[in-house]
């Protein structure tokens, strides 16, 4: 937890009447039952003690976002005193929410004409526009080799905002092979590739400390190879699920990310030259629906379950992938000020 946010919450303090008045929220909105109330506030003399406990009873009714929300809106003193003692949510703050930055790459026109990517202006204009919404100043590059790639990703991790953000979003749209994406040079046999790698190196604890124990949100709309995303299968094979061995390591160098890739392994992303890509379009809606009530990896959950309901998509097959997650905690968006 940051020292910004130690100091906010010292400035602030937190009775056993604001824990009384929280309570009598949630039991009117049927969160918590009388008895429930009442075994919180006789069992635990002390406030810190009645806050961890309220705490744990909600929390074990997996009703965490109806507990989050009340706090953030109508009890910030509280939350914030709660955080200090809760691991499940990434502290977000009205401070931390002005200071949000994100990066947005969008390669549009090539070199070689034949990889010019129509519909993808619409890609970009669609997440400045979401990631305005939820609070992120955008800083914008278009159509950029990938040694400029490389060089914004340095800008962006010396930026002066991240020392008080809450989190960062790093949005890149191109074509992409696995484990790159292409700048707009790229020709056969004149590679113009930025490593995945290298995106993550840059924002991790060693090279951006601004951003250590802080979210870092990565969301890449480009192909990871030439394969289509369908098989033909029998029914009966449906049912049959092969799970591999987790074999991602997490180390404290990599921590508190989380990447949302347009589609798995050898396989293509498809774009619809009118509206844009597919991967940007779904995030977008699922964003727009849901955020206020998800943490990031159930938005994400979501963005991938409109690619397998395969709507938008019936003549071909794309499958949006979570990936290198070593988030910790649950991040809550929250977008707008919260009230002091």
């Amino acid at each position: 937890m940051s020292e910004h946010f130690r100091e906010d919450t010292r400035a602030h303090s937190v009775s056993q009447e604001m824990i009384t008045q929280f309570l009598d929220n949630l039991l009117d909105e049927g969160v918590l039952k009388f008895e429930e109330k009442d075994k919180i506030i006789k069992a635990n003399r002390t406030t810190a003690k009645k806050a961890r406990d309220l705490i744990d009873k909600v929390m074990n009714k997996g009703d965490e976002v109806t507990l989050i929300l009340h706090l953030q809106m109508k009890h910030l003193p509280l939350y914030k005193h709660l955080c200090q003692t809760c691991d499940c949510i990434y502290p977000v703050t009205s401070k931390s929410i002005k200071n949000r930055v994100a990066l947005l790459i969008t390669n549009i026109t090539f070199a070689d004409e034949k990889y010019n990517r129509r519909g993808a202006e619409k890609d970009e204009e669609n997440m400045e526009e979401l990631l305005s919404t939820l609070g992120y100043e955008v800083v914008k590059h278009t159509n950029l080799t990938a040694k400029k790639m490389e060089n914004a990703l340095d800008d962006f991790s010396k930026h002066p905002k991240l020392k008080e953000t809450d989190s960062v979003f790093v949005v890149i749209m191109s074509h992409g092979k696995l484990g790159a994406v292409l700048g707009v040079n790229h020709k056969p046999g004149e590679p113009d590739e930025l490593k995945v790698d290298d995106i993550y190196d840059k924002l991790n604890a060693k090279n951006c400390r601004a951003l250590v124990d802080k979210p870092k949100i990565i969301i890449i709309q480009a192909c990871r190879g030439k394969e289509t995303g369908s098989a033909l299968v029998e029914a009966d094979d449906v049912a049959v699920r092969e799970i591999d061995e987790d074999v991602l390591r997490f180390t404290h160098k990599e921590k508190d990310f989380i990447a949302l890739l347009s589609s798995t392994p050898h396989t293509k992303s498809w774009r619809n030259t009118f509206k844009g890509s597919y991967l940007i379009l779904f995030t977008v809606d699922v964003f727009q629906t849901n955020v206020l009530k998800d943490h990031i990896e159930d938005l994400f959950r979501k963005v991938m379950k409109r690619f397998e309901e395969g709507k938008e998509l019936p003549d071909c097959r794309q499958m949006a992938t979570k990936d290198r997650c070593t988030l910790t905690h649950h991040f809550f968006l929250f977008p707008g000020d919260l009230k002091q």
